[in-house]
């Protein structure tokens, strides 16, 4: 069902819904549960346009914890967003394992892909875990949590993440090479993803440590891969990141870009309390094949509706969201990232259309 955006009775009657009691983190754990809430959660995620927020450049936004997690405060408080995250870009477990990485200093940091660090398989035997305390990158993205924790752990929730089996294993092979390899070497990919799975874990372990309460895994190679391939060589890994954040007591918001119609059957029995849709992915789709218990979020064309487009085209875009998910379970989120030249007047469209509706 569909319900209307607040408004107030002069005289006689009582408004249609009382006003906002909950803070960001009670709505999002109350939506999960699938209790009463008073409005729809709003869980953009924000990077680049939180650095902008605060007129830092993103190349310090990206190393440095104060900055970054000033950014996110920030952000979160202007557009009264429900969580605030400490990711800030996909090379962060890459980097300390011992990847190339290359940096810009208004860009994320990147991959390099041409010197990837597996560019010979025999390599995956000399890698060890590492302690995510001792990483460079991985040690800021627990410090981003610990002040964020801190500052806004009461009224947000704080979102930590890793790198998924297929999005990590891409980063440390080469995304062309290891989609080759799924077809060539079957046997490599689950030993890498094994190791992959094994270091996640353990970052994981230490952002609920430090104050995460919910672990986003990004995952975005998985939708290049094909449902056959999926089903048999990633869900089960991917169940296992599930199974294994659940039982450290944190949640998990599961974020796979791309077109992920295909796989829908196959996550709904990965059971991640939320699960992101891109642009390309149809919620209502979603919603038939992995039920009505499943808090839905996105999917809005992050550049052509929410930078590009008109406030009435954001509210509308959304709306039709909010539809196909049923008008219940559903968080206020696009397909992706926040572009950073999204304008202010769209950006406020879209907390007034979380603000303005229930379940």
């Amino acid at each position: 069902m569909t319900v209307g955006p607040r408004t107030s009775f002069a005289g006689g009657g009582a408004p249609p819904y009382t006003p906002l009691t909950m803070t960001g983190r009670e709505r999002i754990l109350s939506a999960i549960r699938g209790e009463p809430v008073d409005s729809l959660p709003h869980i953009p995620i924000s990077m680049m346009i939180a650095a902008d927020c605060i007129g830092e450049p993103y190349g310090t936004y990206a190393e440095d914890a104060e900055v970054h997690a000033r950014g996110q405060a920030e952000f979160a408080a202007r557009w009264d967003v429900d969580h605030v995250s400490a990711i800030s870009d996909p090379a962060t477990e890459a980097a300390d394992l011992g990847a190339r990485i290359v940096t810009w200093p208004d860009q994320p940091p990147a991959i390099d892909e041409e010197h990837a660090l597996l560019s010979r398989k025999e390599t995956l035997l000399t890698l060890k875990s590492v302690d995510p305390g001792a990483g460079k990158r991985m040690g800021k993205r627990l410090e981003v949590i610990r002040r964020l924790k801190e500052q806004v752990g009461k009224e947000k929730l704080i979102e930590g993440w890793v790198e998924g089996p297929m999005a990590e294993s891409a980063d440390l092979r080469g995304i062309n090479t290891i989609m080759m390899d799924l077809i060539d070497d079957p046997g490599f990919v689950r030993d890498l993803i094994a190791f992959v799975f094994e270091n996640a874990m353990r970052f994981a372990r230490a952002q609920v440590r430090a104050g995460a309460d919910i672990i986003g895994v990004g995952d975005a190679a998985s939708s290049l891969v094909g449902p056959d391939l999926f089903r048999d060589l990633v869900q089960d890994w991917e169940k296992k990141y599930v199974d294994g954040i659940h039982a450290m007591g944190a949640l998990v918001r599961l974020h796979i870009c791309g077109n992920t119609n295909a796989i829908f059957p196959f996550l709904a029995d990965v059971k991640a309390d939320i699960v992101d849709l891109d642009s390309m992915a149809m919620v209502a789709g979603a919603r038939e094949k992995m039920g009505k218990d499943r808090l839905l979020s996105g999917n809005i064309d992050p550049v052509r509706v929410l930078q590009n487009g008109t406030p009435a085209e954001v509210t509308a875009a959304l709306a039709r969201c909010f539809d196909d998910a049923g008008g219940a379970r559903y968080a206020v989120n696009a397909g992706c990232e926040i572009p950073r030249r999204t304008p202010p007047e769209n950006l406020r469209a879209m907390k007034e259309f979380a603000r303005g509706h229930r379940e």
